[in-house]
C-alpha cells in the first residue's frame, strides 16, 4: 500500500489556550517533503500529532502505507533522549524481541515468546546492518552514555528505521553530524521508498526534497520543489505586496492631502459669505439659506473626503499584513575590539591571536566540545570571553527570562538588564516570558545575552554548535549577529554554509593540526 499522510482540518492548542495552528489541510504522498517555519510556529508539534504522540483539538489525521512487518510511522525527534546506562539494543526498542530470541533458542517453547518475536526472526542482522548504514559500531550491547552527540543521533534514525516504517519523519537530523554522517543521512532518505517529512536548517538538505511545506501564522501551504524554489516564490511575493505596501501609502497620503484641501477650501467660502453677510451685500434671508446650504454641503463633502481616507487607510492594513516579518528583527551584539597582535588562546592544541575568527571541526567524537572544555577548565583562554554551549540548559524552566539574566548578574541593575535584553530582541513583556516556553532560536538568543553581559565585556565569543534546533531565519539573524561581532570567534559547527557564512578565515582539528577543506 503507498504511503499517505492525510491532514483534515487540524487545530491544535495547548492547555494553558496558546493556539499553534487551525484548520489544517493537507494530503502528502510517497514524496520527501521539507516542512519549514519560524522557531515557535509548530513544526515539531505537527510531527508529534503526524505521529500520534499528541491529540489534534480538532479534525484528524490519517497515516497509512506499509504492510504486516512495518510500522506505520518512524519518528526521529529533535533532541534524542535514551538512558545512558542503556544498551544500544533497548535503544532501538529490540532488547526484549533479542531476550525472546535467546529463549527460544534455549528450548522455550512458550505463547508469548514466540508472539513477542512475531515475524522479527532476523532484528539482530537488521540492527547491525543498520548501524553499518549509518557508519555506527556493530555492537548492540554498546552502552549509549559512551556515544557522542552525532552517534547518538545516528542511533535516533536506526531506531526510528528498525521497524521499517512507510513514513519517517526527521526533526533537525543533521544536528551534530559531521560531513559522513550527513552523507549516510542523506543516503537513506534518497533510498526511503514512502513519505519522508524532515524539519531542519540545513539548507544542502532542503535542496534535496520534492516539496516544501510551510507552516506560517497558523496556516500551512505547500510548495512544488525545495526550498529555493520556496524561496523564488515568497520573494517575488514580498516584492509585489511591498509595491502593495507603497501603492497603498501613496493613495493614504493623497486622500489625507485632498482632505486638508478640502478643509481650506471650505474655510474659505465660509469665511467669505460671513464677510459678505456683515457687508450686507446680500439679504438677511438669503445669506441665512446660503449658510445652511453650504453648512450641509461642506457636511457632506467633508464626510466623503473622510471615508476616502478611512478607506485607503483599511487598503494600507490590507497591504501590510501580506508583508512578512521573518528577517526584519536584528540581533545587537556588544563591542568588542581585540587589537590584532593580542594573545586570546595560547594552547599547544589551538592558539588564537586577536579577532581571528576560527573553526573547530572533525568527525564525530573527535574530541572537538572537549577540548573547548578543556581550555574553560585548565585557564587556555587569556581574555574575558562568552560560551555558549551545545545544550542549553535553564536551572529554573520556569523562571522568566529577566528573572534568570538578572539573577546571573546580580551586580547590573534591573533596567540594564531589560535594555541588554533588548537587543536580543526581548523588549517589554517579551522579557517576561518563561524560560520553559522558549523556541530552540529563543533559548540561543537568551544564553548569548547572559553570556554577552559580562564585565569586562568579553574579546571571544565560543559557539558549540549554535545553529541546532534554529529556524532558518534564526540562522540568518545570528549570522547579521556575527557580522557585527569585532571580537574573537571560535566556533564548533558542522554546518559549512554557516561556516562559510560568518567569514571563518581558519578551520582547525582538536589535536591543533588546520583542516581548510575538513568539515
Amino acid at each position: 500500500m503507498p504511503s499517505s499522510i492525510v491532514l483534515s482540518g487540524v487545530s491544535f492548542t495547548w492547555p494553558d489556550g496558546t493556539v499553534v495552528f487551525e484548520h489544517l489541510g493537507l494530503t502528502l504522498g510517497a514524496e520527501t517533503y521539507a516542512l519549514i517555519g519560524a522557531n515557535g510556529a509548530g513544526k515539531s508539534t505537527l510531527l508529534a500529532l503526524i505521529a500520534q504522540q499528541l491529540r489534534p483539538t480538532t479534525g484528524s489525521i490519517s497515516v497509512s502505507g506499509g504492510g504486516a512487518r512495518t510500522d506505520v510511522v518512524g519518528l526521529v525527534p529533535q533532541d534524542p533522549q535514551s538512558d545512558p546506562a542503556s544498551t544500544v539494543a533497548a535503544a532501538l526498542g529490540i532488547d526484549g524481541i533479542r531476550n525472546a530470541l535467546r529463549r527460544i533458542e534455549d528450548g522455550s517453547v512458550r505463547a508469548s515468546d514466540f508472539d513477542l518475536v512475531g515475524e522479527d526472526w532476523d532484528v539482530d542482522e537488521r540492527a547491525l546492518g543498520l548501524l553499518a548504514q549509518m557508519g555506527l559500531p556493530p555492537d548492540l550491547d554498546r552502552r549509549v552514555g559512551e556515544m557522542s552527540g552525532g552517534e547518538a543521533t545516528l542511533l535516533s534514525i536506526v531506531a526510528a528505521l528498525i521497524g521499517q516504517p512507510a513514513v519517517l519523519l526527521l526533526d533537525e537530523p543533521t544536528n551534530n553530524l559531521d560531513t559522513d554522517s550527513r552523507a549516510r543521512l542523506f543516503r537513506a532518505i534518497d533510498t526511503f521508498s514512502g513519505t519522508v517529512v524532515v524539519v531542519s536548517h540545513d539548507l544542502e538538505l532542503l535542496e534535496r526534497v520534492g516539496a516544501t511545506i510551510e507552516l506560517y501564522r497558523g496556516r500551512v501551504r505547500l510548495f512544488g520543489g525545495p526550498y529555493s524554489h520556496y524561496r523564488e516564490i515568497v520573494d517575488a511575493e514580498q516584492e509585489a505586496a511591498a509595491s502593495a505596501v507603497a501603492t497603498a501609502a501613496g493613495d493614504l497620503r493623497k486622500q489625507r492631502r485632498e482632505l486638508t484641501e478640502a478643509h481650506i477650501k471650505l474655510d474659505r467660502r465660509a469665511r467669505t459669505a460671513a464677510t459678505a453677510e456683515r457687508e450686507k451685500r446680500v439679504p438677511k434671508i438669503v445669506a441665512h439659506n446660503r449658510r445652511g446650504e453650504a453648512q450641509v454641503s461642506a457636511g457632506k463633502l467633508r464626510n466623503a473626503h473622510r471615508g476616502e481616507v478611512a478607506a485607503a487607510a483599511t487598503r494600507l492594513e490590507e497591504a501590510q499584513e501580506d508583508i512578512r516579518d521573518d528577517r526584519t528583527a536584528r540581533i545587537a551584539v556588544p563591542a568588542a575590539e581585540v587589537p590584532p597582535r593580542t594573545q586570546v588562546i595560547t594552547d599547544e592544541r589551538l592558539r588564537i591571536d586577536g579577532p581571528e575568527r576560527v573553526a573547530l571541526v572533525g568527525l564525530n567524537g573527535s574530541g572537538k566540545s572537549t577540548l573547548i572544555a578543556d581550555l574553560v577548565a585548565r585557564g587556555g583562554i587569556v581574555v574575558p570571553y562568552a560560551y555558549v554551549p551545545q545544550q542549553i540548559v535553564f536551572d529554573d524552566p520556569t523562571a522568566s527570562i529577566a528573572d534568570h539574566v538578572t539573577r546571573a548578574h546580580p551586580d547590573i541593575g534591573t533596567q540594564d538588564v531589560r535594555a541588554h535584553l533588548a537587543r536580543f530582541l526581548f523588549r517589554g513583556a517579551r522579557a517576561d516570558r518563561a524560560l520553559g516556553e522558549l523556541s530552540g532560536g529563543e533559548r540561543l538568543r537568551v544564553a548569548l545575552a547572559d553570556a554577552l553581559l559580562g564585565d569586562p565585556t568579553p574579546k571571544l565569543l565560543i559557539l558549540d554548535e549554535p545553529t541546532n534546533n534554529l529556524d532558518l531565519d534564526t540562522v540568518t539573524q545570528l549570522v547579521d549577529a556575527l557580522d557585527s561581532w569585532s571580537g574573537a570567534l571560535l566556533v564548533v559547527s558542522h554546518d559549512t554554509g554557516f561556516l562559510d557564512r560568518i567569514g571563518i578565515a581558519r578551520h582547525v582539528t582538536p589535536t591543533g593540526v588546520d583542516a581548510e577543506t575538513d568539515h
